[in-house]
């Protein structure tokens, strides 16, 4: 199982980081460095506040080994001929190292934040991904741009745009997903499938590993040719008396989730369909005190994964070692006694 994890590592609260603290982008190469000399596969970046790509190439300067990716990069706001060449960019300069994680974003977001019509988003995504391959086929196999589907059709590439061929052409592509439908349109045509902290492991056996097997068999392909990447939502501390508020963080983050609609088809699974609706209800009055409440010590445990640092990596593995190829993990690294204590959580995580 490769290990990824989110930067800043140097920030974070034990094992978890509040989404409105934003990443320092001065700090990035030093941290992608950081991640790579404690022994992490990968260093991802999300794309919220700050552009992952322009990141990224701060990252592929500073390391050598690390794998550099965006979890997630979205995909519709750009054009794909744009996304594709970020990616050939980044594939360039770290040698290889970059994987090109695509998400979609909610109807509101792309109409009201980035201007754009909306469209039935895992249909968008096939589309997304068959036009950014058919733009790095041309620049690789010096073929003409030739691609035609519902969204895009692209046919000019003249020489002043294209780089040319690469050393390292063949970027993997992961597609964040929860949905039965873009799960499929993953196994289809990805490389790898990137879930939401909020998937229990009934969910992966249940929805998403049989909608991916779906997507692959349309496509002649097995599922084992698509990985499974998990974000797990986890708390975690060096003791139980450093995990008391942490547990309080992770059942708030919890309780979040369990408010979203466009989560709730993980907790009706679980018959939590009471909760998610009172959830809703408080979120809705802005009680935000109050939501934490509704998560009982059933819900926290089964959609998180919560234990001290001598126990957190068993659990890790017991959920997700048979469902997952890789997962994100992340810890505080601030001195060499905190990274040798990542190093061997590490370790024990691989095992």
């Amino acid at each position: 199982m490769l290990v990824e994890s989110l930067l800043p590592l140097g920030k974070l609260d034990p094992g978890l980081r509040e989404p409105d603290t934003p990443l320092d982008p001065a700090s990035f190469a030093q941290g992608a460095a950081l991640a790579e000399r404690v022994g992490l596969d990968a260093v991802l970046v999300e794309e919220t506040k700050w552009d992952p790509y322009q990141l990224l190439a701060l990252g592929a300067a500073t390391t050598e080994r690390i794998q550099l990716g965006t979890s997630v990069a979205m995909a519709f706001p750009r054009s794909p001929a744009t996304t594709a060449m970020s990616a050939w960019t980044l594939s360039k300069l770290s040698g290889g190292r970059f994987l090109l994680g695509l998400g979609t974003q909610v109807r509101g977001h792309i109409r009201r934040r980035f201007g754009m019509e909306w469209h039935p988003p895992a249909p968008w995504m096939r589309d997304t991904i068959g036009a950014i391959r058919a733009v790095w086929s041309c620049w690789q196999e010096r073929t003409p741009l030739q691609f035609e589907s519902e969204h895009y059709n692209l046919s000019l590439m003249v020489p002043l745009f294209d780089p040319g061929p690469i050393e390292h052409p063949d970027i993997p592509i992961h597609v964040a997903a929860i949905g039965p439908r873009m799960c499929a349109v993953a196994g289809e045509v990805a490389d790898g499938v990137r879930l939401h902290p909020i998937c229990t492991t009934r969910f992966i056996d249940e929805s998403v590993l049989p909608a991916v097997a779906e997507g692959a068999a349309r496509a002649g392909r097995t599922p084992g040719e698509v990985e499974v990447c998990m974000k797990p939502l986890i708390g975690t501390a060096p003791d139980e008396a450093a995990l008391d508020p942490v547990i309080r963080t992770v059942r708030a983050r919890v309780a979040f989730y369990l408010s979203t609609p466009a989560y709730r088809r993980v907790f009706e699974l679980h018959g939590w369909e009471d909760e998610a609706d009172r959830a809703a209800s408080l979120s809705k009055a802005g009680r935000w005190e109050e939501l934490a409440t509704v998560v009982d010590d059933e819900i926290l445990h089964t959609v998180a994964t919560i234990g001290t640092h001598d126990t957190i990596a068993a659990q890790l593995r017991d959920r997700y070692g048979s469902r997952c190829d890789r997962i994100e993990f992340s810890i505080p690294v601030t001195d060499e006694s905190s990274a040798e204590r990542c190093r061997d959580i590490l370790d024990q995580v691989r095992a």
